[in-house]
């Protein structure tokens, strides 16, 4: 197990959590973990901008850290530096351990992640998953921005889960919203978002790893396009037990 909290009681506030708003989860997640104790991993994407909004509204001083993989556009660093200046917030940037970066890069090229899935899961495991554990080892609990509706493998989150991959709380406030709940959010508050979503971005990663979807199509279409969906995750919410 990575992190260092014990096993937490989820079942004793699972369901309450499942009533609870946005909003209200995130309130009550930091009065059970303490603000020092949980952060918001940010991937810049639409749904965790809404979060930021969110979390800082309720606790100013609020922990927010999203990994840098070396591979991402340009339009997500010009959402993390136009939210940094609305907000007033300064994020815990993470990379991959370079020389992991160069080992990797060394052996199977720059586009690895075209020749197979376990390529393809490799490359995500040390720009992300490595980066993320380091991280995650320093906390209670995490917050992100999944929701039912994105994909598959995501269908059957909880608003409060147990992340036996990683040995901590993860909180899924916006695990029942609707895209349109979740734009609607956005533009009634102005939050900044990445340009991307307006040229058929609906899910942003690496940029390599990424291309706007049409219409008719699962909204993580663009993600890992040439894989099955029901194996299109990069290794950062892997679900073994709740």
């Amino acid at each position: 197990m990575l992190g260092h909290t014990p096993k937490f009681d989820i079942e004793k506030h699972q369901d309450a959590f499942e009533r609870y708003s946005p909003e209200e989860a995130l309130t009550q997640a930091i009065k059970l973990f303490g603000i020092g104790n949980i952060a918001l991993a940010s991937s810049l994407a639409a749904e965790d901008q809404a979060l930021t909004h969110m979390l800082l509204s309720i606790a100013p001083g609020a922990r927010i850290f999203t990994l840098d993989t070396g591979r991402l556009p340009q339009e997500t660093y010009d959402v993390m530096a136009a939210t940094m200046d609305k907000y007033h917030v300064n994020y815990e940037v993470l990379f991959p351990e370079f020389s992991k970066v160069e080992e990797m890069t060394s052996a199977h090229g720059p586009n690895l992640f075209r020749e197979s899935s376990e390529k393809r899961v490799l490359c995500c495991h040390i720009r992300k998953v490595l980066p993320l554990r380091r991280k995650l080892t320093t906390l209670n609990a995490w917050v992100c921005g999944l929701r039912r509706s994105q994909a598959l493998t995501r269908a059957d989150i909880k608003k409060l889960e147990w992340d036996d991959a990683n040995g901590l709380v993860k909180v899924n406030p916006l695990a029942d919203w609707t895209p349109e709940q979740l734009w609607d959010y956005i533009r009634k508050n102005n939050i900044p978002y990445n340009a991307l979503h307006d040229k058929g971005y609906a899910s942003i990663g690496c940029a390599p790893c990424t291309r706007p979807v049409v219409e008719g199509e699962d909204i993580r279409a663009g993600r890992w396009w040439w894989e099955n969906p029901e194996h299109k995750e990069c290794g950062l919410h892997n679900r073994r037990a709740c």
